[in-house]
C-alpha cells in the first residue's frame, strides 16, 4: 500500500474550536487553548504519523477584522497558511449561526482551486440532533454562496472524540501519495522557546476578562539546563500594555503571578520532561499591539 501524506490547514473565525481540534487529532497538547478569542497567534504544526500516512496539521489564528498591527499580522498568517496546502479544514461551531465572517473565509478557500475542502462542524456535543441537522444544511449553503462544494462535511466533538477517527480516515482518503516529511516520533515542529512562552501565556490569560488577554504577550528571556541535567532554569517576561494590567497580573502581594507560575511550570515540565525553576517578570510596553518595532522584538514580525 503506498504511503500518503498531506499538509492540512485548519481555519475559521476566533473561538471555533481549531486548537482543540488540532490537539485531539494529534493526541497531545500542541496548541494552547482558552475561552478568549484570538488565543492562537502563530501557525502551529501538529503531526500525526502512522505506518501508512503522515498528516501535518497547521493551526491558525482566528480570521477577524483587524484593529491593530498585531491583528493585521495574524490575518496575514491565516492567508499564508491557506496557500500551498493539500487540504483545508474550515471549522464551524454547531452552537453558533453561520455569518459573514464564515462566508469571507469560505471565499478565501474558494479562491484556492487545487486543494480539497472539508467542513468540520465542531462542538456537536452541545447541540441536539435537530439543531445539528440545521447546521449541516447551513454549512452547505455557505459553500454554495462562496461558489464551491465541500468535499466532505464532518460533524465532530473534540471533547468526546465523536467522529474524530472518521475525520482522520477521510483526510487520509483525500491525501495524495507522498513521503514522510517529519520523523515518526515528532508531534510538532514548534521551537522549544515558543512552546514555553505559549504555555506561560495560556496560564496568564486563563482567568482574565475583557480586553486584558489581548494585551498579554510572553517572551522567554533565558532557558538553561543545569549541569546535572535535572533542572531547567527559565526566566520569562509577561508583556502588557498598561500599568493597570500589570497590577491585575501580579495581584495582591503577588498572588496572581504566583498562581500563573505554578500552573505554567506544571505544563512546561510535561513537555520538557524535566523539573523547572520558573521566574516570571511583568513588563509594560505601551500599545505594543500597534507598534511594529515591538512586534518585531516579540517575534510576530520577521526582520
Amino acid at each position: 500500500m503506498p504511503h500518503k501524506s498531506a499538509f492540512i490547514s485548519i481555519v475559521g473565525r476566533p473561538n471555533t474550536g481549531k486548537s482543540t481540534l488540532l490537539n485531539t487529532l494529534v493526541g497531545k497538547k500542541i496548541s494552547i487553548t482558552s475561552h478568549h478569542p484570538n488565543t492562537t497567534r502563530l501557525a502551529i504544526k501538529g503531526i500525526l504519523t502512522e505506518k501508512d500516512y503522515q498528516l501535518i496539521f497547521i493551526d491558525t489564528p482566528g480570521l477577524h477584522k483587524a484593529k491593530t498591527s498585531l491583528g493585521t499580522t495574524l490575518n496575514q498568517v491565516v492567508h499564508s497558511s491557506i496557500k500551498d496546502v493539500d487540504i483545508v479544514i474550515q471549522c464551524l461551531p454547531a452552537i453558533e449561526s453561520i455569518g459573514s465572517g464564515d462566508l469571507y473565509i469560505a471565499r478565501q478557500i474558494s479562491a484556492q482551486s487545487s486543494m480539497k475542502r472539508i467542513c468540520v462542524i465542531t462542538m456537536v456535543e452541545m447541540v441536539n440532533k435537530q439543531d445539528l441537522a440545521k447546521q449541516l444544511i447551513s454549512a452547505q449553503d455557505l459553500a454554495n454562496k462562496a461558489g464551491f462544494s465541500w468535499d466532505e462535511i464532518v460533524p465532530v466533538s473534540a471533547f468526546t472524540d465523536e467522529q474524530i477517527q472518521l475525520l482522520i480516515d477521510l483526510l487520509v482518503k483525500h491525501a495524495e501519495n507522498g513521503p514522510v516529511f517529519y520523523p515518526s516520533d515528532m508531534l510538532s515542529d514548534q521551537d522549544k522557546l515558543i512552546s514555553v512562552a505559549e504555555l506561560i501565556r495560556e496560564s496568564a490569560i486563563s482567568n482574565l476578562r475583557e480586553e486584558v488577554p489581548h494585551s498579554v504577550a510572553v517572551k522567554v528571556d533565558d532557558l538553561q539546563e543545569r549541569p546535572d541535567g535535572k533542572l531547567v532554569d527559565i526566566h520569562a517576561s509577561i508583556i502588557v500594555e498598561r500599568d493597570s494590567q500589570k497590577a491585575i497580573l501580579i495581584g495582591k502581594r503577588g498572588s496572581n503571578l504566583k498562581e500563573i507560575g505554578t500552573n505554567a511550570r506544571n505544563e512546561i515540565e510535561k513537555i520538557l520532561c524535566r523539573k523547572v525553576y520558573l521566574a516570571l517578570h511583568v513588563k509594560v510596553i505601551e500599545n505594543w499591539q500597534k507598534d511594529s518595532k515591538a512586534l518585531q522584538k516579540l517575534g510576530f514580525i520577521q526582520n
